[in-house]
């Protein structure tokens, strides 16, 4: 059975062709070249103005906690990111911190 190619080896070859500018060279490019801040105009389809300003805050729980949250927000006609604001803040309160997280907008 013949031997597979070596990737490495393949790579090496085709990397040959085209000489590499050096770092110092690289670098310079970079400072030249201006930087684009990331757009927050209505053409970026990733932009959402309700988020802006605002955090991720994530956590990895049991699939039961996702399905009870949902079915609980439900229940109470409300959303669970407003259900979570509520309880940061009651964690926040018991801990005496000051309850910080907006419920209005949540």
């Amino acid at each position: 059975m013949p031997k597979a190619p070596d990737l490495r080896e393949a790579m090496r070859s085709s990397a040959k062709g085209a000489p590499r500018p050096p770092v110092a060279a690289a670098a310079a490019v970079m400072e030249e070249r201006p930087q684009t801040p990331v757009s927050h105009a209505p053409e970026n389809p990733y932009y959402r103005p309700g988020r802006a300003g605002k955090a991720n805050v994530t956590g990895y729980f049991p699939p039961a906690v996702k399905k009870q949250l949902r079915l609980l927000s439900a229940e109470r006609e409300t959303t669970i990111q407003r259900l979570l604001a509520e309880a940061l803040n009651d964690l926040f309160a018991k801990y005496n911190r000051p309850e910080i997280v907006p419920l209005d907008d949540a």
